[in-house]
Order: structure tokens, then C-alpha cells, then sequence
């Protein structure tokens, strides 16, 4: 049981990558220049440890283990630049369970209900562009810096012929957040990106969030492109509750797609 909701929770985490080919950081107008963009991160193997009520549990799963559990998923990114300066707001949501489905101690069944968010709030700032030497291609380079806030559950309703029980529960956390990126154009359809970005550094149980993604982006016409990429996300968390040690330390690769607006 404890391995079944672990392994949920651990997926959670897979849907909140972002999108990082991002051509509105090219754009270096007086004028604002905005995009949204809707998109999901598809790892296809997540390795790690996941602890919940003290028991830790090693975590080896592919794509298909959780998609069977998932409820509901969004995930959503606006990113703004004027001038050389840029703001960006991520936002991810996913809920999983599992009602009754899974064996309890003494004949009874087990209901998991996994639900994680966070939203994260960054400044930009351009600190190079121009034109690529031999080329009429631009590029630009951004680095990036704010805050994040995560909430995670991890909830196991145990039920039987006996009393029943509750494992896990909710943690929140606020965590700084740091970033680079290089974006450049390969031609008029075609954009690349590289990102790398880290947060946590021990703040509030969080020992360390980090990622490195590389990413295209392809123009579909003037207010729309498609993007897609892939990414290695790593996550160490170490936290508690009231019913002991909650926390994950997990890595996850695979890719990751979107869709943009542009505005």
C-alpha cells in the first residue's frame, strides 16, 4: 500500500515542468510582449526514494504506472518581457487516486488520494542578445530568480473490520528559485532553448529542486507555436508530520510538450 501511494505521489511531481522555448524572450521592444502557454512533462522513468509515516520506499516506475490513477491535470506558464526585463508565473495542478481499490490489513480496503500544486513567481532579466555572427539570427540570454510555493499531499484512508486509519497528509513550502537560459533562432519556423534552474537550497525542508531541459519551439503562424523538448528534473525534499518523517528524493527524465499563444 505504502508503495502504491509513493509511486503516485511521485508522478504528481512529472507534470510540473515547464516549457522553455520561448520565443517572447527574443522580443526586446518598448512594447509588452506576453505568451501563454499550456503544457505537460511526460517522464518516462522516475528513480528515487519516497518516505511517508517514516517508511521509505524506493521508487522505480515508468509512465504508464500512474496515467491508470490520474483524475485531473493542468499545467499553465505566462511569461511577459518590455525592454530587456521579463516576468514569468508557472502554474501546475494534478490530482490522483485510487478510491477503495487497494488491499487493507484484515480484509479492508485502501483509498490513496494524492493532489500536488505550485506556483512559482520569477523576475527576468536579459543580459544579452544580438544577432547570431554570420547570420541575421537572434539570440538572447535571460537569467531568472523569484519564489516558488509547493503543496503536496500524500493521503492513505485505511478502512476494515477494525478502527480505522489515516497515513500521511499535506506538507507546504516556500522555496527561492534561480535560473538561466540561452534562446536562439535556427530559422524562421524553428527556435532552441536551454534552461537550467534550481531552487530549495535547504529553505523550509527543501534541500534541492533542479532541472536542465533543452527545448524547441515551432512557429505555427504569427500567434502560435508548438513546443516540445526534454527535460531531467531532480527533487530533494526532507520534511515531517505528525505522523513522521514525509519527504521524496527523485529524479525524472523524458519530454515534455506545449502549446503557446502569443500577444
Amino acid at each position: 500500500m505504502i508503495r502504491h501511494l509513493t509511486s503516485t505521489a511521485i508522478v504528481t511531481l512529472g507534470f510540473a515542468a515547464a516549457a522553455t522555448a520561448e520565443p517572447a524572450a527574443l522580443e526586446a521592444s518598448s512594447d509588452w510582449n506576453h505568451e501563454l502557454t499550456a503544457y505537460a512533462f511526460l517522464p518516462t522513468s522516475s528513480q528515487g526514494t519516497s518516505v511517508v509515516a517514516g517508511q521509505s520506499v524506493p521508487i522505480d516506475l515508468d509512465l504508464s504506472d500512474a496515467l491508470d490513477l490520474l483524475d485531473f491535470a493542468v499545467s499553465g506558464r505566462y511569461e511577459g518581457w518590455k525592454g530587456d526585463f521579463g516576468l514569468v508565473v508557472d502554474f501546475n495542478y494534478l490530482s490522483l487516486s485510487a478510491d477503495n481499490s487497494l488491499p487493507g490489513p484484515a480484509g479492508g480496503s485502501t483509498s490513496v488520494d494524492i493532489e500536488q500544486y505550485w506556483v512559482g513567481f520569477l523576475g527576468a532579466y536579459r543580459v544579452a542578445s544580438g544577432t547570431i555572427e554570420g547570420s541575421n539570427r537572434r539570440y538572447s540570454f535571460d537569467v531568472q530568480g523569484g519564489a516558488r510555493y509547493n503543496h503536496l499531499k500524500q493521503e492513505a484512508k485505511i478502512s476494515g473490520p477494525g478502527p480505522g486509519m489515516k497515513l500521511g497528509g499535506t506538507a507546504t513550502w516556500w522555496e527561492p528559485v534561480v535560473g538561466a537560459r540561452a534562446v536562439w533562432e535556427i530559422n524562421d519556423r524553428w527556435t532552441g532553448a536551454i534552461l537550467a534552474d534550481a531552487g530549495g537550497f535547504g529553505v523550509n525542508d527543501s534541500e534541492l529542486q533542479w532541472s536542465a531541459t533543452l527545448g524547441f519551439d515551432y512557429k505555427i503562424n504569427d500567434a502560435s507555436s508548438l513546443k516540445l523538448g526534454v527535460r531531467y528534473y531532480s527533487i530533494d525534499y526532507n520534511g515531517s508530520l505528525s505522523d513522521d518523517d514525509f519527504g521524496y528524493d527523485v529524479t525524472q527524465v523524458g519530454p515534455f510538450i506545449g502549446y503557446s499563444h502569443s500577444f
